[in-house]
């Protein structure tokens, strides 16, 4: 790249995933903070004709806005490697673990990190008798964002399942206690977030201003920060995620650090104005921007 012309990035944000409004929506912040950053940004709706539009653009770098699949899931990555355009975020392999919570789960273990007992089930099943004892929960085992989110307390039916959902769910006992979120840049945890909401934290608690409050950093006891921090870490040097990542967790502060499990590692956390990286990151004297650069500047092949 010259150094006498600002490197072009491409900044790919839509998709056809369920996600695709968070998409857009972190995909215009962030072309907005790297124009301020100096540099020479065009924003792409991934769709069908993705690779052609790239090849016209031809971008120095790629910052992938995408959320969920295709382009979360390692697939527009795997297009990326095959363009040789350097690109933001994890690569093919680590994306595609991620982004399969069952499996992740599976690498979590493997790494001696805490999980919750859970099961990959037909959606009919699921619906037609509880596949596990109440209280649980039921997900895409490949979406994020809480899309699709179904709590089963004690005492109720099975679930009734909308349209959209997979044929194959997760089902996870459900486990109580405090959301906890921490980010990883590089190589470091930044901090650790308490999220607060009234009820559960869905999709609306998520992006939906004041669905959530954020205490951040959290306030609870010193080990408890220490090990969601190293966790983290842990969750993200497990599965090979590179650049920025976000590992979500619940506290049961009755059981102490025996109550601390990992929920799921988010490999293309958001970068919306409620979001929890951006946020983590800024307490941590990195200003929007200054995050957005560096990814740009951390992008990459063979990732």
């Amino acid at each position: 790249m010259s150094s006498r012309t600002p490197p072009k990035v491409a900044v790919l944000m839509g998709g056809p995933s369920a996600e695709r409004e968070v998409s857009l929506s972190t995909g215009r912040e962030c072309a907005a903070a790297l124009r301020d950053e100096g540099f020479n940004v065009i924003e792409l709706d991934a769709g069908p004709d993705l690779m052609a539009r790239l090849a016209d653009a031809a971008p120095d770098v790629v910052f992938n806005a995408l959320h969920g699949r295709w382009g979360e899931d390692g697939c527009v990555q795997g297009l990326l490697e095959w363009l040789q355009i350097p690109y933001t975020h994890s690569g093919v392999l680590a994306s595609a673990l991620a982004m399969d919570k069952q499996r992740s789960k599976d690498v979590y273990k493997i790494h001696g990190l805490p999980v919750v007992e859970s099961v990959i089930a037909p959606a009919k099943d699921v619906q037609a008798a509880h596949v596990m004892p109440p209280p649980y929960v039921v997900k895409p085992n490949n979406e994020g964002s809480s899309v699709g989110v179904y709590l089963v307390h004690e005492g109720d039916q099975p679930p009734r399942l909308n349209a959209e959902m997979p044929d194959e769910v997760m089902v996870e006992a459900f486990a109580p206690g405090r959301e906890l979120t921490t980010t990883v840049i590089g190589d470091k945890p930044l901090t650790v977030t308490d999220i607060v909401t009234d009820g559960w934290y869905d999709y609306a608690a998520k992006y939906e201003e004041g669905g959530s409050h954020h205490v951040v950093p959290a306030d609870i006891p010193q080990d408890i920060f220490d090990t969601c921090m190293d966790y983290a870490l842990r969750a993200h040097n497990a599965l090979g995620c590179r650049g920025v990542s976000r590992t979500d967790f619940r506290w049961d502060e009755s059981k102490g650090l025996a109550g601390l499990i990992l929920l799921e590692t988010n490999t293309q956390p958001g970068m919306t104005p409620t979001s929890l990286t951006p946020e983590q990151a800024q307490k941590a004297g990195m200003s929007f921007g200054q995050l957005c650069r560096w990814m740009v500047e951390d992008a990459s092949c063979n990732r």
